[in-house]
């Protein structure tokens, strides 16, 4: 049997000892590719180096809702890619009204320009949404849904989560799905169709039961994808290669800017 997992959504150490500490340990736990996933300029170009170095790694660049005061310029070359290695989507990108760490007006603004780069350069798009449902849904309606669209590390409930599937998205569950003070989560992971299901740490937050309170690491997806199993009712093997498959469909390049799939 493939045990092969993919982490469709983490964030690697930029020490580059750390994160082969990391990939190798995710190697051996059967996960792999990994996705790093760009917040700002720095995460991104680290991002970038690393999908450059280590072949089960592939990047992407965008500008966090948090960042946003900082200006979408601030990225806008890495888009082109550094000496050769592309990012393979657009993100994490979207509103974050929970902290409100850039002005709303400013988080819009970069979140709109963000999806306009997606339709662009024909790239996925990986949003980042926390207490902004109806103004995220809004945007997107406006500016168009890309083809590839992920929300990731999915804090919604059903409703929400049906409001992602009915415009074509996949819905990325992390660590949360295990915890029990996120009922709603799991609601959503046992309704949502399995072909829009992606499983990913966001790692190092948000580490799964039974892990909580360890730095997270993409080794621990596998926790991820055994509980979305248990609440659907299914056997384990199904959730992973349908998530493995459907992480290829929302991410078309990974498999080319990943030496080994």
């Amino acid at each position: 049997m493939n045990t092969t997992w993919v982490d469709s959504h983490c964030h690697l150490p930029s020490d580059l000892d750390e994160a082969r500490v990391v990939v190798e340990a995710a190697a051996a736990a059967g996960v792999g590719p990994l996705i790093t996933v760009g917040c700002d300029r720095p995460s991104s170009l680290t991002n970038l180096r690393l999908a450059a170095t280590f072949d089960a790694v592939a990047a992407t660049v965008g500008l966090h809702p948090h960042d946003a005061k900082q200006g979408l310029d601030t990225v806008t070359d890495l888009f082109d890619g550094v000496d050769g290695t592309v990012p393979i989507a657009v993100g994490e990108c979207g509103l974050d009204f929970h902290y409100d760490r850039s002005p709303r007006p400013v988080q819009r603004d970069v979140f709109a320009a963000q999806i306009a780069i997606a339709h662009q350069r024909a790239l996925p798009l990986v949003i980042h949404t926390r207490e902004a449902w109806a103004e995220t849904f809004d945007i997107l309606d406006t500016e168009g849904v890309p083809a590839s669209t992920v929300f990731h590390c999915f804090t919604g409930g059903p409703d929400e989560a049906g409001e992602c599937v009915q415009r074509g998205a996949f819905v990325s569950f992390s660590g949360i799905v295990t915890f029990s003070g996120a009922p709603e989560v799991v609601e959503a992971a046992a309704v949502v169709p399995l072909d829009r299901v992606l499983v990913e740490t966001d790692s190092p937050y948000l580490a799964p039961v039974p892990h909580r309170g360890r730095r997270n690491q993409p080794a621990w997806v596998v926790d991820v994808g055994h509980r979305v199993a248990a609440v659907r009712g299914v056997d384990v093997e199904e959730v992973r290669a349908a998530t493995v498959a459907n992480t290829h469909r929302a991410f078309p390049h990974l498999a080319i800017c990943t030496k080994r799939s």
